[in-house]
């Protein structure tokens, strides 16, 4: 995509994935507004009336949205859901591309330019957690260890063998396994509680790149990150 063809675009970026129900709308890398909510799981009828308050703050309309993206987990397997159904009706009726983002990669993008190693990790149930690793060099970020689903004693040979020198963790997961981590004499580091959740801002920044480098995806296209099956899935082919 030219330079000509990024003037003004648009981004209504919603993320549903987690207790944290949080939407913003971007205009190129300005941040125009954002909303969250961080209070109990009902997105379903939080995020539309979310969104139209929002919009209407900022003098907007989602027929002016150039795109829409998505976080598609992993997480709240009903939270994705929401997020997907909501993001996939508005691009199918207005036309427009949508562009994917997963969590762990918008968790990430609330700490640029950090020196060290960033690990995210939301809380999976079963004692385990969603997790990667993400460095940023020069403002880039670079993806050193793939998403993935694992229990504490996989996460600290993960990180032990990085040898980082420091490790920076955020998101839910984190208050379960941080004393483990620390046990095992990781330099690991909690970062502040309004860095360590879900923001669309943040997740927004990434899906814009991304439109702007025309890396979007159709409506129908785009799927959910899991990760793993739900246990309810998981029961009934056991059972």
């Amino acid at each position: 995509m030219t330079s000509n063809q990024a003037t003004s675009m648009k981004l209504l970026m919603i993320d549903t994935s987690s207790i944290v129900a949080t939407a913003a709308v971007l205009k190129d890398s300005q941040l125009m507004c954002e909303t969250i909510v961080n209070y109990k799981k009902k997105h379903s009828e939080k995020m539309m009336p979310a969104i139209d308050h929002m919009l209407k703050d900022a003098g907007l309309t989602i027929q002016e949205m150039d795109a829409f993206g998505i976080v598609i987990g992993p997480g709240s397997f009903t939270g994705i859901r929401i997020g997907l159904a909501t993001v996939k009706g508005l691009a199918q009726a207005l036309n427009k591309p949508v562009v994917a983002v997963n969590a762990l990669e918008g968790l990430a993008y609330n700490l640029p330019y950090t020196e060290g190693l960033i690990y995210p990790i939301l809380d999976a149930q079963r004692n385990e957690g969603y997790t990667a690793g993400f460095t940023f060099k020069n403002g880039q970020m670079h993806t050193v260890m793939q998403a993935a689903v694992l229990p504490i004693e996989e996460m600290i040979t993960q990180l032990k063998a990085t040898k980082a020198d420091a490790i920076y963790l955020l998101g839910d997961g984190v208050d379960r396994f941080y004393d483990s981590l620390q046990a095992a004499g990781l330099p690991v580091k909690r970062v502040k509680a309004h860095l360590t959740m879900n923001r669309a801002s943040s997740s927004g920044q990434l899906a814009m790149e991304r439109l702007l480098a025309g890396k979007t995806t159709d409506f129908y296209q785009v799927e959910p990150l899991y990760l793993r099956k739900s246990y309810a899935e998981e029961h009934k082919k056991n059972g």
